[in-house]
């Protein structure tokens, strides 16, 4: 039998830590005919964008299977359950709360309380409503207040119900993957693109942030950033300083301006286009406090100096996951140490950790040794930051089940719990069964 184990002594047995699962909206929900289109629905309806053609129709259905899913966490034992909620379910095209899609989060949330599963609730995970990129999405400024609109309807409407918000989930993605590289909804390419739209997703935070403070003070708000550390291939200085470009373009970037309200130094060093529309007052807005950090991690990327492009990044070496993400959990550790001597932080949750592997169930049974393995190592990597002093309070594993992977269509499992997505049939993995071992032997 698949098991995790910690140093003993280890914080992260203690029972205040916090142990969750994490989803995301339109990666499981389906339900499409109950909401507004979204930037995703356009995306994958656009030929070639998704590898395998497939779309988030239905996804794993958890739109009519949230009743069955629920007991499904609770059965993990989790303290935690970080879901995110659909802007395009909630809020209708005239700016109107949907009734319909509130009741549908209020149930789930009043159903987590109810097992004393503390719901942590991403606010946006992605899935901008069609009507507002067709406005110009996060590359309009109102977008940012559009979303600080709905933040607001959303959580009156949810009243004491919510544990935790996050604005935002990896505004690096929406910006650089959507709106700079376009490998992501909504597609856009052009580096004119993408630190304009990164600026209007920070904005949206800050604003959101304003209004969480009014309308949530009992809850614990914040943000989730994603990081994928930069290493540089040789010890040459052109590399390192290549390498430290790659780290503030890619990560610094995102969490700079929260903690210090200004952006990284090489903000100078882009060409007057590519440069943010930074009104006055921006950057206070976007230095809001917050109450905790939700840090992201699956890989590092290593670096070299290129001539015209500043940085090029190499192939990752082996061992790789499904997805093709090298396996190097001790830059977990040195990330974490690095972003708490670098910034005035406030308590720390790891809100995503996890592997794609190419499972296999048979006989009812999914042995997944090498995401065991995984998990283990990032655990340990976790607990090696909190023992030099990090403040790390919870681990979210990402992620529940096996959903829709963006623009790898169903290629791609993460989830601890296989779905079979013909029958929707859930089974969980060995790696599900041994981090419900490791949370529920805690004391």
């Amino acid at each position: 039998m698949a098991q995790y184990t910690l140093p003993q002594g280890s914080k992260m047995l203690a029972k205040q830590f916090t142990y969750g699962v994490a989803t995301a909206s339109f990666q499981i929900e389906g339900g499409v005919e109950h909401r507004l289109p979204c930037i995703w629905d356009t995306f994958c309806a656009t030929p070639g964008k998704v590898a395998d053609g497939s779309n988030g129709d239905i996804a794993c259905d958890h739109f009519s299977l949230w009743q069955q899913d629920i007991e499904l966490i609770a059965s993990l034992g989790v303290d935690a359950y970080r879901l995110s909620l659909s802007w395009p379910r909630l809020i209708t095209r005239d700016g109107e709360l949907n009734q319909a899609g509130v009741d549908f989060y209020i149930n789930i949330l009043d159903a987590l309380n109810a097992r004393n599963i503390k719901p942590y609730v991403t606010l946006y995970h992605w899935d901008l409503p069609q009507h507002h990129e067709d406005n110009g999405g996060w590359l309009n400024r109102d977008t940012a207040y559009a979303f600080a609109h709905y933040v607001d309807l959303v959580t009156k409407a949810f009243g004491d119900r919510v544990y935790s918000y996050a604005t935002l989930n990896e505004p690096f993605c929406s910006s650089y993957l959507g709106y700079e590289v376009g490998i992501h909804a909504p597609g856009k390419v052009g580096k004119e693109y993408g630190r304009k739209a990164a600026h209007h997703l920070l904005l949206a935070h800050g604003l959101a942030m304003q209004v969480l403070k009014r309308n949530a003070p009992h809850a614990k708000n914040g943000i989730v950033l994603n990081f994928t550390p930069c290493y540089s291939a040789t010890d040459k200085q052109a590399d390192i300083d290549a390498t430290h470009f790659a780290d503030d373009y890619f990560n610094q970037w995102y969490i700079k301006p929260i903690f210090d309200k200004c952006y990284p130094e090489i903000i100078n060093q882009l060409p007057q286009a590519h440069q943010p529309d930074i009104h006055d007052g921006d950057m206070e807005i976007i230095g809001q406090n917050i109450d905790f950090l939700g840090i992201n991690f699956y890989t590092r990327a290593i670096y070299r100096a290129h001539n015209e492009e500043i940085f090029e990044q190499l192939p990752p070496p082996a061992p790789l996951t499904d997805i093709g993400w090298e396996i190097y959990p001790q830059a977990f550790t040195n990330l974490l140490t690095d972003l708490d001597q670098r910034y005035t932080l406030p308590p720390i949750f790891i809100t995503e950790n996890g592997a794609a592997m190419a499972d296999v169930i048979e006989r009812g049974v999914v042995n997944d040794q090498d995401r065991v393995d995984y998990y283990q190592a990032h655990l340990n990597a976790v607990n090696d930051a909190i023992e030099q002093g990090v403040d790390i309070q919870g681990y979210f594993a990402w992620s529940l089940m096996d959903n829709f992977e963006w623009a790898e269509g169903y290629l791609k499992r993460f989830g601890i719990v296989y779905v079979d997505y013909q029958s929707q049939q859930r089974t969980i993995k060995q790696s599900g069964l041994a981090y419900r071992d490791l949370i529920t032997s805690r004391h």
